[in-house]
């Protein structure tokens, strides 16, 4: 018995000591990921991957690029469209001592709370491809949001050039992105001062026209529909804000037997680009997340050394004057798809697969 006693007490130790090492082990590495955390100077805000897949397939790797070309520090969180989430991971960055918070807002309320947490505590904040209205960043870095809209304007006019409809008073519907995206009205009045002077002289007929809550692609192919039903399916061309919104309404078409429209888009997405080869989607905006995100790098790394971005210009910002650096969009269309090939944007081998294959020449 006291050797079974012995042996027990033996093993008990070997245990213990087993459990301590784990424990070291286990805390040194959380140390190192905390030490690896709060060196972070740099904390990226994405807002959710459903809006559009850009942000997780272009806007991070493309961040990330930017980042190790730099040198510099960084985290990349996604609030996966939970504004207060986004709030608490600008939140821990700030307790993990960032020094520049890169910020993709999901809603003006929840943006300028984590704006004003940052200077608060002396971190600077830039308002990236989203304006927060009545924020304080330091600045706003984006595509120009109205030409965005202008090229979706046109390509709406010449998709109805093209199929005849253009004197044939056609109903031309909008399918708007979120209202919580300041964007949204950047890219409405955009394409609206290209087809409001066509209906105020009664060469287009305004069809319905609707905001869809958070970019969301399900809900847009809803009111879509609701459309269709509103107007006897009598729609002859969408100036839909994403291709997102455009795939819903093609959905749509497809689901009551309708023939393809003039339909506008924006982001150049795989999908994108494989509805406007095979002829159900007139163009595409596509905004170089490339040069956002370097631009973007670029300013971090001045404003965390405490130097002056580079800017473009300004932009109003309720009354006041907010430095930007804004870059010009490109539309894409059936003419010029492989640009985005060439460029490296796209991956043909990604888009010309399956039964869009045969549309790739």
């Amino acid at each position: 018995m006291e050797m079974e006693g012995t042996i027990v007490k033996k093993l008990f130790v070997v245990l213990a000591v087993a459990a301590l090492a784990v424990s070291v082990s286990v805390t040194g590495a959380v140390a190192k990921s905390a030490k690896r955390s709060a060196s972070a100077d740099i904390c990226v805000l994405l807002p959710d991957p459903k809006s559009s897949v850009r942000w997780e397939t272009q806007d991070r790797p493309a961040l990330v690029a930017a980042f190790k070309k730099a040198g510099v520090s960084y985290v990349i969180n996604n609030a996966n469209g939970d504004a207060q989430r986004q709030r608490s991971q600008a939140d821990q960055c700030l307790a993990n001592g960032a020094k520049v918070v890169i910020l993709v807002s999901l809603d003006p309320g929840s943006s300028i709370a984590i704006e004003t947490a940052a200077k608060s505590q002396g971190a600077k904040v830039i308002e990236y491809d989203r304006q927060v209205k009545g924020g304080s960043a330091a600045i706003y870095i984006s595509f120009d949001g109205r030409a965005v809209g202008v090229l979706q304007g046109k390509g709406v006019v010449a998709g109805l050039k093209a199929n005849g409809m253009y004197s044939k008073k056609p109903v031309v519907a909008e399918l708007h992105g979120g209202q919580t995206d300041n964007n949204s009205f950047l890219f409405k009045g955009g394409y609206e001062s290209v087809l409001n002077p066509l209906y105020k002289n009664g060469t287009f007929k305004k069809g319905p026209q609707q905001f869809t809550p958070d970019w969301d692609n399900q809900k847009a192919g809803t009111i879509f529909e609701q459309m269709l039903v509103r107007t006897g399916n009598k729609i002859n061309a969408v100036a839909a804000a994403n291709d997102g919104l455009a795939n819903a309404v093609i959905v749509a078409l497809k689901a009551r037997k309708l023939k393809p429209i003039p339909l506008s888009g924006q982001d150049a997405t795989e999908q994108g680009v494989q509805n406007i080869i095979s002829g159900w989607q007139t163009m595409t905006v596509w905004k170089d997340t490339r040069k956002l995100a370097t631009a973007s790098a670029n300013a971090a790394i001045a404003l965390s050394r405490g130097q002056k971005p580079k800017t473009t210009g300004t932009v109003d910002n309720k009354g006041k004057r907010l430095p930007a650096f804004i870059i010009p969009p490109q539309s894409i269309t059936k003419a010029n798809y492989k640009t985005l090939f060439t460029a490296g944007y796209l991956k043909r081998s990604k888009v010309c697969i399956g039964q869009y294959a045969k549309f790739c020449n």
